[in-house]
């Protein structure tokens, strides 16, 4: 019988506000020489996983967003859509529109433009192996636990601590069992909808770099790191 590929799309999730951008739309703003979200969609576009892109944005920029896939030959790009009001509101509409012959879905930050062809590739091998995994990297800062009035609770043991970043593979049809078991509008991943289940889930050491453009700073540590990788090339 013939191998049944691991045919896998990307959700790639750009419908944030911007709230601590002081203003300035991060995934619009233009990072050494290229929009924070052309970095993203060309990461997926060159890792050799990735058979489709869906992007999730704001309505107005759904035009600006199939404009760049011409320029910038996302040749991937399947869909542009409009984001809901929360983040787990617009992966759902993301992941609405992929293909029904996509076995697995890769859920991913816009706004984490430094993310790498080949850690994309780690991430998703090792959820064709385990049908759950995340891009992650271990903490070396000793965590906190917290109650509500920022006293400390309790300390986990630093060696278990991990922070998730994107992306975030599934087998399709876990993360669509997930959907319509879990009822998380408040998820600020994708990971607690399969934990929920509960699904175990693989953490993947992509390294420190795979940074979020959250803050106006976040720019600036960003080309810092493009200028090195570009030195070491």
């Amino acid at each position: 019988m013939p191998i049944r590929r691991n045919k896998t799309a990307a959700v790639i999730v750009a419908a944030g506000q911007s709230l601590r951008m002081a203003g300035v739309d991060k995934q619009l703003t233009v990072l050494a020489g290229l929009p924070v979200l052309v970095r993203s969609l060309l990461a997926f576009e060159v890792a050799s996983t990735i058979d489709e892109i869906v992007v999730v944005t704001r309505a107005d920029d759904r035009t600006l967003v199939k404009s760049w896939a011409e320029t910038y030959n996302i040749s991937k790009l399947k869909a542009v859509v409009a984001g809901g009001d929360t983040r787990a509101e617009s992966v759902r509409c993301g992941f609405a529109r992929i293909s029904p012959d996509m076995r697995f879905v890769a859920v991913h930050d816009g706004a984490r433009c430094l993310i790498t062809p080949e850690n994309i590739e780690k991430v998703c091998r090792a959820a064709y192996r385990h049908n759950a995994a995340t891009a992650a990297y271990p903490a070396t800062d000793t965590v906190k636990i917290a109650d509500r009035n920022g006293f400390i609770v309790s300390t986990p043991p630093r060696k278990t601590v991990w922070h998730a970043t994107t992306p975030q593979v599934f087998h399709a049809d876990l993360y669509r069992a997930a959907l319509a078991i879990v009822d998380l509008p408040d998820a600020t991943d994708d990971n607690q909808l399969i934990e929920k289940l509960p699904v175990p889930v693989k953490l993947v050491d992509c390294g420190r770099q795979n940074i979020k453009i959250t803050y106006p700073d976040d720019l600036k540590i960003a080309e810092i790191l493009l200028k090195e990788r570009e030195a070491q090339t």
